[in-house]
C-alpha cells in the first residue's frame, strides 16, 4: 500500500457545479455512520493505539469534532459576505489537549454523529444560491465558494477516516488487502 499524500500536501481544483450541494452535503451526513460501522468491531486497545506520533483513531476521531465548529463559522463568514473565511489553528492545539484516548468511545462517536447532525441541518437549509458565495481561503490563498467549503471539509472527513482504517490495519484490527 502506498504512503498517502499528506494533507497539507494536498492540492484542490473545486470544480463542481453548485447544483452538487446535495451530493457534497450526503458525503458530510454519511461520516458519523462510516466511523461508527467501522470502528465497532476494532478493539478498545486498538482504538487509543498510536504509531509513533500519529493520532490514534480516537484522536483521529476528536479531530474531527474538533472542526465541526470550524465549518459552521466558515457558513457564517459565507453568509456574511466576508472577504476572507476564519483560519483554522494549524498547530491543532484543541486535539492535542482534549484527551480523546480517555474518552468511551460511545460517547466520542455520539459527540460526533450530534454535532454533524446539527451541521448538516444548518447546510440543509440554505439556498442552493448560498453555496455559490465566495471567500477566499486563508491557507490555500484560493476563493472558494460554500460548496467547495463544503468538498474540502467532506475530503478532509475522507483523509482521517482513511487514517483511521491504516492504524487499524496495522495494529491487527482489519485485514490487509490484497498486494
Amino acid at each position: 500500500m502506498a504512503a498517502p499524500l499528506p494533507w497539507m500536501q494536498r492540492k484542490w481544483t473545486f470544480t463542481y457545479a453548485v447544483g452538487f450541494h446535495p451530493d457534497i452535503i450526503e458525503r458530510l451526513r454519511g461520516v458519523p455512520a462510516r466511523i461508527e460501522d467501522l470502528t465497532r468491531s476494532w478493539p478498545a486497545e486498538v482504538l487509543i493505539r498510536r504509531s509513533g506520533e500519529t493520532w490514534s483513531i480516537q484522536e483521529n476521531i476528536g479531530h474531527l469534532l474538533d472542526l465541526e465548529g470550524l465549518l459552521d463559522a466558515r457558513i457564517d463568514d459565507f453568509l456574511a459576505g466576508r472577504d476572507v473565511l476564519r483560519a483554522a489553528d494549524m498547530t491543532n492545539r484543541a486535539t492535542h489537549e482534549a484527551g480523546f484516548n480517555s474518552r468511551p468511545i460511545t460517547g466520542l462517536l455520539a459527540d460526533l454523529r450530534r454535532e454533524r447532525v446539527r451541521l448538516v441541518s444548518r447546510l440543509d437549509a440554505l439556498a442552493e444560491s448560498d453555496f455559490a458565495r465566495t471567500a477566499l481561503h486563508p491557507r490555500l490563498q484560493t476563493p472558494m465558494r460554500l460548496l467547495d467549503a463544503c468538498q474540502f471539509a467532506a475530503d478532509h472527513d475522507d483523509y482521517h477516516i482513511a487514517r483511521m482504517v491504516e492504524l487499524a490495519r496495522l495494529f491487527g484490527a482489519m485485514a490487509n488487502p490484497r498486494r
